[in-house]
């Protein structure tokens, strides 16, 4: 499988936005979805299949980290799809406010 194709999965794209800054333990990415820790796990098996997060273990616990440098071109990408989300919400609440305050239903 190749990159595009891992993260044409939704919840592969959120995991690899949750680690984009951030080394977390599987526990900790699995906490955020409402899958199984299972489902998350072999999610996390292809992204480090493919290259696209880095391991660590310490002890019993794994933690990941996306691979920006493995991840190419597609890094950008990802990352400009996910400012772009955020500008929408942002505006959304925005006009949700504004709704609120003119008494108008959103």
């Amino acid at each position: 499988m190749d990159a595009v194709q891992v993260i044409a999965e939704p919840r592969r794209r959120e995991i690899l936005r949750l680690i984009w800054d951030d080394e977390l333990s599987a526990g900790d990415i699995a906490a955020r979805f409402e899958v199984t820790f299972g489902a998350v796990s072999q999610h996390l098996k292809v992204l480090r299949d493919t290259g696209l997060v880095t391991l660590r273990k310490d002890g019993t616990k794994r933690f990941y980290r996306a691979d920006r440098q493995a991840l190419g071109p597609l890094a950008e990408y990802l990352q400009a799809m996910w400012v772009t989300k955020l500008d929408t919400l942002a505006r959304l609440a925005a006009e949700a406010e504004e709704a609120e305050r003119n008494g108008t239903p959103s």
